[in-house]
């Protein structure tokens, strides 16, 4: 069994992953709308004077659950298109037409493993795409981008560990003490820029790291139990005690957003050129996506239906069967990966975090010899203002 290849974080280039953290409280996330709720919850929103014809997003890998969302928007007219590896149709909401059409493009192996980023600069016919804090901030000279959505309020990004062997750990302070003593590794990309900050932050040190990781599980099984691995808290701990015959027990994992290094992960963006032109579709867009996340979570039956029709369609290797597609939406939100966050709304940047994360990232990336926007403030990278408050999980 081939498990999902692990959503790169590059130093330079983009992650490609599936996950955002969002949320917090309004007052501190910045200037937010509540001027279209009531459209938004009855489903009588109108794009046609204000969006595209058909509005294309670059997802950063295979359909999945944390992309439900999106697969929300469509309804029974939806067309996949096996060869380019997307799905369009009228994008609903509610079941009703909104007046214009939806492209969902996948990721990862779809388009080369190219960063999200660098594939909307490349195909400008991609009106906005899932782009992570971090890549913003290191893509920011060549490919800047501003996020006005994020699905998730947590990151998924989890580092896993086997509870027999580790069976004191609970923090990943706790982990690097224990790999110290083991001489057990800690296995991730290569290139993963979170682990830069975990040295630097005295997580761990050089002597417990291990880039070789291939999104495989044969390493880690083979060193049982003794080494620790990257991983993504909405699937891996699932897969790995239900479809990898060779382990088939629980793992443990800790999110690696508890160190501190917590980027907005997916969150939804646009080119930065293009945000003035976009303002008045993106005003009238946002709160249908806030809308169609808590109904996605309500009731996934169409979503996860219409997903895994995509996924053996589209035949790029990827397995992702309805068990991990039940286990990660609940993962999300037990672990509050989907959540209002602070407030009572979803989808919101906290600016406080903002600011917090672009001081720690920028300071990485510099280290690492990144050339990064030298005018950039973590202002620039994100918006509020298309955010309706009312909306959120019940």
């Amino acid at each position: 069994m081939k498990e999902r290849h692990m959503h790169k974080i590059h130093r330079v280039v983009a992650v490609t992953g599936a996950l955002a953290l969002a949320a917090s409280l309004a007052a501190c996330a910045g200037t937010t709308s509540s001027g279209t709720t009531a459209s938004a919850a009855s489903a009588t929103v109108d794009l046609s004077k204000v969006c595209p014809a058909t509005i294309v997003i670059q997802t950063d890998w295979n359909p999945e659950s944390e992309h439900g969302h999106l697969y929300e928007m469509l309804g029974k007219d939806a067309v996949i298109d096996a060869d380019k590896k997307s799905v369009s149709g009228t994008l609903e909401l509610k079941g009703k037409s909104t007046g214009v059409k939806v492209e969902i493009r996948a990721g990862g192996p779809a388009i080369g493993y190219t960063g999200v980023a660098a594939q909307m600069y490349t195909d400008t016919s991609i009106t906005m795409g899932y782009i992570t804090t971090d890549d913003q901030i290191a893509n920011s000279a060549k490919t800047p981008t501003k996020a006005f959505f994020a699905p998730l309020d947590e990151s998924p990004i989890m580092v896993m560990w086997d509870p027999a062997t580790y069976p004191d750990v609970k923090t990943i302070k706790e982990l690097g003490q224990a790999l110290a003593k083991t001489g057990g590794v800690w296995r991730f990309f290569a290139g993963s820029a979170y682990i830069d900050y975990l040295t630097d932050a005295g997580y761990m040190t050089k002597a417990e790291q291990d880039s070789s990781y291939d999104g495989t599980p044969a390493n880690f099984v083979a060193a049982g139990g003794k080494d620790v691995q990257q991983g993504f808290a909405s699937a891996e701990p699932y897969i790995y005690e239900k479809e990898v015959p060779a382990w088939n027990k629980k793992v443990d994992y800790a999110l690696v957003s508890s160190t501190g290094w917590d980027p907005y992960q997916s969150s939804m963006a646009v080119r930065t050129a293009d945000f003035k032109k976009l303002t008045p579709c993106l005003k009238a867009l946002t709160p249908v996506l806030q809308q169609e996340e808590v109904d996605y979570f309500a009731d996934p039956t169409a979503a996860d239906a219409l997903i895994q029709d995509l996924v053996t369609k589209y035949n790029t290797g990827w397995v992702y069967s309805p068990g991990v597609a039940d286990y990660s939406r609940k993962t999300m939100i037990e672990d509050k990966l989907v959540s209002n966050g602070t407030n009572s709304t979803i989808g919101d940047f906290d600016k406080a975090r903002m600011d917090k994360f672009f001081t720690t990232a920028s300071g990485i990336y510099t280290k690492l010899g990144t050339a990064i926007d030298t005018k950039l403030t973590a202002d620039d990278l994100y918006t509020n203002e298309f955010i309706d408050t009312s909306i959120g999980l019940k």
